[in-house]
């Protein structure tokens, strides 16, 4: 059987689309650098959504937790630029939080191929030492 497509999840898509360009064209923060946005949770009564952003390039805790605090600040405004842009009674209250998920996946594909590498070249130095004997 097919998953039902809830009225939250077609809001969520929604918001997710409109705020990307939102935030790309209408924040205006020099401490706010690329922004891509992975996911956004709406809770079923449509009140309030968490935005799950990353930050493209940005390794510094210092910068991260700026980027947050200039995004949040601006979820008023964001909040009612999307009231403009999606036709909704009340539009939810914005929650913006930073997501490591994607910054841990990167760390371990990291340590994979370097696990790998290390592997291939043991293998490879055992398989010299059999032609010697």
């Amino acid at each position: 059987m097919a998953r039902e497509f809830y009225r939250a999840d077609r809001v969520a898509d929604a918001m997710r689309r409109e705020l990307a360009q939102l935030i790309q064209q209408e924040v205006r923060d020099p401490r706010l650098g690329m922004v891509n946005i992975n996911d956004v949770e709406v809770t079923r009564d449509l009140t309030s959504a968490k935005v799950f952003v990353t930050l493209v390039g940005e390794d510094d805790p210092a910068a991260i937790k700026a980027s947050m605090d200039v995004l949040n600040k601006a979820a008023g405004f964001l909040r009612s630029q999307l009231a403009r842009e999606i036709q909704m009674r009340s539009v939810p209250r914005l929650q913006f939080r930073y997501d490591e998920t994607s910054v841990r996946g990167q760390k371990l594909s990291a340590l994979i191929d370097k696990a790998v590498k290390s592997d291939q070249s043991h293998h490879a130095s055992d398989d010299g030492d059999d032609d010697k004997e």
